[in-house]
């Protein structure tokens, strides 16, 4: 049938002008949906498992596939009308309904939005539906807020109040690697190479690649495995016997703790990465260097983690400019 389509579209293309073509393209893909044999009708719930399961086999991690489950249970447990023939107006009214009887941010909004169209797109692209009813609704504006760093005198307060060597060892992976807490607390012990000092994490998807850390996330990295006297294959457990893998929620807890020693700035392990980012660029690294080590797959993302010193372009624009 595409092929059809696109003979006739190439067809006509000599004689027809844009907006036309666009025109003939609906109208061509109407009719051949009209004419073409009924699927057979599932409920809302069929639809969004199998769409979870598309995900599941993407490489979307747990977290996110929960994510993804809880926004499409609230739409279609909101909107009664069967999902293959929500409107546009209809997700534009829930949207707007969201953020008022919830209360909450653009941001959280337009979290929602992103979800609810990939959702969408997939019914689509699995030929459920003709046209996403979320193409036409776009990104909603959001407040860009200039996001604070760790300051180098920050991190060696919290290197002061470290009574652990796994926490002293923890902080300085964490900062000179720029790895995300989730990929942090999988680690294993053979994942890290103290030599070349260098580790495999794995990311979102469980995409593989290597990250680097420096001298003293070494130093400390050697002490704490040495110290330890248990067999967990992890690379770092908890404190106490019978020493399990520490968990996200573990590490978030005790970088907060230590944080509240030190900072009146709320510190938390994702701004070690946001710091990281910040600082390999201030110091010159190329920022296609940075996304590779920080595994983002956009460099748009990048750019949002890595906030510039402001200082730097002080200077240099009075180096240009003077």
């Amino acid at each position: 049938m595409e092929e059809k389509i696109v003979t006739i579209l190439n067809e006509m293309a000599e004689y027809l002008n844009i907006s036309q073509m666009k025109k003939l393209q609906e109208v061509i893909l109407k009719v051949f949906a009209e004419n073409a044999p009924e699927k057979t009708e599932l409920c809302n719930e069929e639809y969004l498992k199998m769409f979870l399961d598309a995900k599941k086999i993407e490489g979307c991690s747990d977290r996110t596939i929960e994510y993804y489950r809880k926004t499409v249970e609230h739409l279609i447990g909101t909107v009664t009308t069967p999902v293959r023939k929500i409107t546009t107006e209809e997700m534009r009214e829930y949207l707007a309904n969201y953020q008022k009887i919830n209360n909450c941010s653009n941001v959280t909004v337009d979290n929602i939005r992103r979800n609810i169209s990939s959702f969408f797109s997939w019914l689509e692209e699995e030929d459920y539906i003709l046209k996403s009813p979320m193409k036409r609704i776009h990104k909603i504006k959001t407040k860009t807020v200039v996001k604070s760093v760790i300051s180098d005198e920050t991190i060696e307060k919290l290197r002061d109040h470290c009574t652990e060597i796994r926490d002293l060892a923890m902080i300085d992976l964490l900062y000179s690697t720029g790895m995300r807490v989730g990929e942090l607390v999988r680690l294993n012990r053979d994942d890290v190479n103290l030599e070349y000092r260098e580790c495999i994490v794995y990311g979102k998807g469980d995409k593989e690649r290597r990250v680097y850390f420096d001298a003293k996330a070494k130093v400390h990295l050697k002490e704490y495995l040495e110290s330890r006297t248990d067999s967990n294959s992890a690379l770092f457990v908890t404190l106490n016997s019978p020493h399990k893998r520490l968990k996200i929620s573990g590490v978030e807890i005790r970088i907060r703790e230590l944080g509240r020693n030190v900072s009146p700035e709320r510190i938390h392990p994702h701004k070690f990465r946001r710091t990281m980012a910040t600082r390999a660029i201030d110091k010159g690294m190329p920022i296609e260097q940075v996304q590779k080590i920080l595994g983002h797959s956009q460099i748009d993302t990048t750019m949002q983690y890595a906030m510039v010193n402001q200082t730097n372009v002080k200077n240099s624009h009075q180096k240009i400019m003077g």
